[in-house]
């Protein structure tokens, strides 16, 4: 009896052991697949947040740094008594903008230089108010009396600034195909937002070039993409046969679309008058150039960039027709992200084995 129990230990063992790697093998590829599982549930969520949620205030306030309660806009006396200007940061060819203090906290006063775009001014103020969610920059108070409106600070600037950002030091954790990849479905997400607003179908006009576009977006500290400048945006409405015209001058160069350039030649002058409006379609021409600055040269990118191929390809068709739409690229982006994130979680698996 001794030796055939003996004999039936020597047995077990071998198949005992495979048995219990196995498993634990599959329990660590559960509780993997459970960890990417709530990290793709909570960045979906993420995305897919009320779009008119602007820190969960009413219309006409606003809720800024650590403070719980919601305020109303500053009014004209408002920002006249506690509102101080320390320096210039910018300007522009519709306004001036200053660096400022309000109750010890960093602001942005915008005032209007040229008084022969009054319109422009007052069309950006009125696309801020309307448009107030998590894809633009935060009102805080305005004055047309004066031609002032006053938004949120943010340190890091314009999307120009980006690249020079993410080689500080601090930030350079952030330089990864992941963030920037991020970086690009928010830039997508803005232009998704804004041709499905609440007022309908709004075109970004101030986009002639790159560096442009890039001026128009600020970049928040906890690296999300906001823009900030609506002073330029006509509405598209196809039921009235609306379409628009991004400005009255000739439009040059492989960065806006073809629809945007004149069609008739450089045998016959330019006319305005002659020239067809065209619909948002250009700027979903716009988003491949836009998201290769994004994505940068960081290791990673170039697997991104293949991913993406054929909806860029898409989105540079010559028919505007043709192109997907700002919700389909976006769709895109973001099962393009959820793949390579799982993708890059499987070298870990294979080690297990």
């Amino acid at each position: 009896m001794e030796k055939k129990s003996h004999f039936v230990r020597r047995e077990l063992l071998p198949r005992e052991v495979p048995s219990i790697s196995l498993a634990l093998l599959l329990a660590a590829v559960l509780l993997l697949n459970a960890f990417l599982y709530l990290y793709l549930n909570k960045f979906s969520s993420s995305l897919g947040r009320v779009e008119t949620d602007s820190g969960l205030c009413p219309f006409g306030h606003f809720k800024f740094g650590a403070v719980k309660n919601c305020s109303p806009w500053l009014s004209c006396e408002a920002i006249n008594r506690e509102v101080r200007k320390l320096k210039c940061v910018g300007e522009g060819a519709v306004k001036k903008v200053f660096l400022s203090e309000w109750k010890e906290k960093k602001v942005v006063l915008s005032q209007l230089t040229n008084s022969g775009l009054k319109e422009d001014f007052l069309h950006g103020l009125k696309m801020l108010k309307a448009l107030q969610s998590k894809h633009v920059v935060r009102l805080l108070g305005y004055c047309e009396q004066q031609f002032t409106i006053l938004t949120e600070y943010h340190p890091l600037g314009s999307l120009r600034g980006l690249n020079e950002t993410l080689h500080i030091p601090k930030y350079k954790a952030m330089n990864t195909w992941h963030r920037r990849l991020m970086l690009a479905i928010d830039y997508v997400s803005v232009i998704r937002y804004l041709h499905s607003s609440p007022l309908g179908t709004l075109v970004m006009c101030d986009s002639n070039d790159l560096d442009k576009v890039l001026s128009q977006y600020l970049l928040t500290s906890d690296f999300h993409v906001l823009v900030n400048d609506l002073d330029a945006l006509p509405l598209v409405n196809r039921s009235a046969g609306r379409l628009v015209k991004c400005g009255h001058r000739e439009l040059q160069g492989e960065f806006v679309a073809p629809e945007q350039r004149w069609p008739y030649g450089e045998d016959v002058p330019f006319d305005d008058d002659l020239m067809p409006p065209y619909d948002e379609k250009t700027d979903i021409w716009k988003i491949p150039d836009v998201s290769n600055f994004f994505l940068g040269h960081v290791e990673g990118s170039d697997i991104v960039r293949l991913h993406l191929f054929d909806i860029h390809a898409a989105c540079k068709r010559k028919d505007p027709a043709e192109r997907p739409s700002a919700q389909e690229v976006l769709d895109t982006y973001r099962k393009v992200l959820t793949l390579l994130i799982r993708e890059a979680a499987m070298p870990s698996t294979r080690e297990m084995l």
